[in-house]
């Protein structure tokens, strides 16, 4: 009998061993996850549905030679869905909202072996760097309640850092996946831009913005999982690079002495919370002690030029994501249907002109050429994920009364400045857990590697987390 102090010691990678040899069984391991939430999700709210015939059917069906055969799963209410699933997207105005199938990510999860037991929570349309919907109530960090897990994808985040399972999908605009990986104590990966497929409903999100994948506890299982969801989907747009010899072969393969650039400020300019310069002090000397090369980046942006351009990008986004939904629903969108942050978003990108969006793809296109140069000169950049350890509920509102469009969209940027940059440019970036604050609470490193080298930050990532392990840290809910 498998009983949850072992199964939290054990990444999606082992639990499928464990399966392969029939040491337990998919069912057997499947009741332990859905334990689980019983147990927990009542004080994390993270898990917001739980899709007990479904997950029953995914054992069912599951084949043998699946990676992550039985390896138990969740999946955030935001852009992927799966047939028949709940996909609310943190907003009253989408209360109801389902699709009849599965998109091609979530068919290409079902393949790789994984069951799905639930959905969870995101912040509303995932506009916010933590997870704290009117719709649903605040998700809580599974290291310390009343703090955020993260967002938009802290749902899936607070569930993983909680070992209810190993693995779960998460999807990242500027930031969210990487955000929620700091502040749970997981690994992060955004891949590159196109490396996994949005279709059939979307062709590059965010005009290649945004990017779907997961969080997960281990580096092997972000490779792993790599291996088995890239690739282009049928009629993709674009397609990234194939890495030859898949992701997971670079695990154990000692990465060449790296040059990383550290930025010791945000790129807007803010210098850094006393705590992240502690945990940049020591991943730096981690870093030297590993034998790379570590310089002083030299990285800054005009803030309010990229704020401005984002704010265009995500705002008519999100102005035609809340315009399918009410067309869907008959709902109007309203401070009764949706978060004032997100009414005034939508309400801008309704005003926004194809003339600006194509002023916007013009200044991205111009850093993105910036940045690349930049990376000429080094292999890998190094920043903290987040700008402070993660804040207590309410201190990042979405719900402000009478807040603006780019107010909220500048103060996002100031709680979380690190990481919407590499999703402008479509760079890969990996948050790994390499320090908790004083008061206990999970704080990422941020790797940045160039354009479709997943398998350099990969191999360094795997060194890493050799040289300074992680996974026996267990977060206060489960202790």
């Amino acid at each position: 009998m498998l009983s949850f102090d072992d199964y939290a010691r054990l990444d999606g990678t082992a639990l499928a061993e464990l399966i392969r040899r029939r040491d337990v069984s998919a069912a057997e391991v499947r009741e332990v996850a859905l334990s689980a939430v019983a147990r927990f999700n009542p004080k994390l709210n993270a898990v917001l549905d739980v899709l007990t015939d479904a997950s029953a059917a995914d054992v069912a069906a599951l084949r043998s030679d699946a990676p992550f055969a039985g390896v138990p799963f969740l999946i955030k209410e935001l852009a992927l869905h799966a047939g028949g699933a709940p996909c609310r997207m943190g907003s009253r105005l989408a209360a109801g909202v389902s699709f009849p199938t599965d998109t091609e990510l979530m068919a290409r999860f079902r393949r790789a072996g994984l069951v799905t037991i639930g959905t969870t929570q995101t912040p509303e349309f995932g506009y916010c760097g933590t997870t704290e919907p009117v719709a649903f109530g605040p998700a809580h960090n599974p290291w310390r309640l009343g703090h955020s897990p993260g967002g938009s994808s802290g749902g899936s985040g607070a569930a993983v850092g909680a070992r209810i399972v190993p693995i779960a999908h998460a999807n990242d605009g500027g930031g969210s996946i990487r955000i929620p990986a700091s502040s749970n104590g997981l690994v992060g990966l955004k891949p590159t831009r196109d490396r996994t497929p949005s279709g059939p409903d979307a062709s590059d999100p965010l005009f290649g913005q945004a990017i779907e994948f997961v969080v997960t506890r281990s580096v092997r299982d972000a490779a792993g999982m790599l291996d088995a969801v890239a690739g282009a989907d049928i009629g993709a747009p674009s397609i990234a690079p194939v890495e030859a010899g898949g992701f997971l072969s670079q695990i154990g393969r000692p990465p060449e002495r790296l040059r990383v650039a550290c930025m010791s400020k945000s790129p807007f300019g803010a210098p850094l919370h006393p705590e992240c310069a502690e945990a940049m002090t020591r991943t730096r000397a981690l870093l030297s002690d590993l034998g790379h090369e570590v310089v002083d980046a030299s990285l800054a942006f005009d803030f309010e030029s990229f704020t401005k351009y984002v704010h265009v990008i995500w705002c008519v986004g999100t102005a035609a994501g809340i315009a399918m939904v009410a067309s869907s629903t008959g709902r109007k969108p309203s401070l009764d249907t949706l978060e004032s942050a997100t009414l005034a978003c939508y309400e801008d990108g309704l005003k926004m002109t194809a003339l600006d969006v194509a002023t916007a793809l013009h200044y991205f296109n111009v850093v993105s050429r910036k940045i690349g140069q930049y990376f000429e000169g080094i292999d890998v950049l190094l920043s903290p994920t987040s700008g402070q350890p993660p804040p207590k509920h309410g201190v990042v509102n979405q719900n402000a009364p009478g807040i603006d469009g780019l107010t909220w969209t500048r103060q996002t940027f100031e709680f979380f400045p690190f990481t919407p940059l590499f999703n402008a440019t479509g760079q890969p970036a990996i948050s790994l857990p390499l320090h908790w604050s004083k008061d206990g609470l999970p704080m990422g490193s941020q790797f940045v590697g160039r354009f479709a080298d997943e398998a350099t930050l990969l191999r360094l990532a795997a060194q890493i987390e050799q040289a300074a392990p992680w996974s026996s840290r267990m977060p206060a809910l489960i202790q």
